[in-house]
């Protein structure tokens, strides 16, 4: 991993100081940008109508821009007036699987999808930020990399953009922000180390002997023990794991048999891992998969246990983070900066850019105004909404970490 850019005090302070201002001049093309992103949700990696909007956003900027061959990804690159270092700014782009009921004038027209995690918001942030640098581009010292990228949702979205090189470029910091509907509006909410968890899929297929459901002992029933694993497994947690060392394990689906005079031969059990550490995470691999299939055995049973790989931990380099800190003070105010001191077990797959590279991964608030926490519907539920008057601060704080980093 490259050695991180040093964000300074000197340069934070260089910064120009009409960069929350000029964020709010962008306002009217930010909206307008995401609401036709809202309307027109595209899941996964192919976002074909995503990338042409992207794609018309920047097209009068000084921008170099490719697209991805796997994906619908968008790479740009703005080149400074003098030679230096490399700074990546990325905005997912990609929605949820989801009907929308938020009854907002611009709601999704596309059945079943919705942009319930803010990526519409991101993208166009990311787009009103690269205007806002091509407007500084004399104050430049090295590139900014724009990473505009489908696929987050599951689908290994940044994984496919590295194996098609936007990392060729060797950024030496990396930021992303994402945006959370139950913080307050333009607080940006910060944390070094650990602040998303890896994430796996447990798939648990255990197998008995099936019969007539009067004559159980004529038969090897897989339902008792794999009720037996829902329960057992937390144990596995609490006493596998240290208390100071964080995992959740949640069975989401439990399925077996087809009425109710017949013993199943198999049982099923569908969940997820999240874990904060890869040592953590490899230790109950094993454990789990163990437990499961002893379990299996008292019963008289057999279990076939699969983890499902997904992202890994997301993990803020601290002097990356601390210059997000230190720019978001200076363009948006101190108040607005406000450290978390517990991670989220949510996963987030810019973990495998911050595997790599040096940098930082920050909420910004977008809770609507006069809507207590409590009531506050989160990112991915049906009923999400964004305030949009967040986004100036989104813009700005983007454009001013590249600045503060390139100047």
């Amino acid at each position: 991993m490259p050695s991180p850019v040093p964000i300074t005090p000197a340069s934070v302070a260089g910064l120009p100081g009409d960069l929350l201002e000029a964020a709010r001049g962008l306002q009217p093309r930010t909206v307008a940008l995401r609401r036709e992103l809202h309307r027109a949700p595209e899941l996964g990696l192919a976002l074909p109508r995503t990338r042409d909007a992207v794609l018309r956003a920047l097209a009068d900027l000084p921008f170099s821009v490719r697209t991805g061959a796997s994906c619908s990804s968008v790479v740009a690159v703005l080149e400074g007036e003098r030679d230096g270092p490399t700074v990546l700014l990325r905005g997912d782009m990609d929605a949820l699987p989801l009907p929308e009921d938020t009854g907002l004038p611009f709601a999704s027209e596309i059945d079943g999808a919705m942009h319930a995690c803010g990526h519409d918001t991101h993208t166009a942030m990311l787009a009103s930020a690269a205007r806002l640098l091509s407007w500084h581009r004399e104050r430049i010292a090295g590139r900014v990399v724009l990473m505009f990228q489908p696929g987050e949702e599951g689908f290994h979205g940044a994984r496919h953009m590295i194996e098609e090189g936007v990392l060729d470029l060797d950024p030496e910091l990396a930021y992303a922000l994402h945006i959370s509907s139950t913080v307050p509006s333009g607080e940006v909410h910060h944390r070094a180390g650990p602040i998303m968890a890896a994430a796996d899929v447990l798939r648990v297929r255990v197998t008995g002997r099936g019969g007539h459901a009067s004559a159980p002992q004529d038969a090897c029933d897989p339902i008792p023990a794999a009720a037996a694993m829902v329960g057992g497994l937390q144990t596995v947690l609490t006493r596998r794991i240290g208390p100071h060392q964080a995992a959740v394990l949640t069975i989401a689906r439990f399925r077996a048999g087809t009425t109710d005079n017949v013993i199943p031969e198999t049982a099923e059990l569908t969940g997820t891992l999240r874990t904060l550490s890869e040592p953590v995470r490899a230790l109950l691999h094993r454990e789990i998969t163990e437990y499961c299939r002893n379990q299996a055995v008292a019963y008289g049973c057999a279990a076939e246990v699969e983890f499902v790989p997904g992202y890994p931990v997301t993990v803020n380099d601290g002097p990356a983070t601390s210059g997000l800190v230190e720019v978001a003070g200076k363009v948006l105010g101190r108040r607005a900066c406000v450290a978390m001191a517990d991670p989220l077990m949510g996963a987030e797959d810019f973990s495998y850019v911050l595997a790599r590279v040096p940098g930082s991964l920050a909420f910004l608030g977008a809770r609507p105004p006069g809507v207590a926490p409590a009531d506050a519907a989160p990112n991915h539920s049906n009923r999400v909404v964004f305030d949009e008057a967040a986004f100036p601060a989104g813009v700005a704080l983007y454009a001013g970490l590249a600045l503060a980093a390139l100047s």
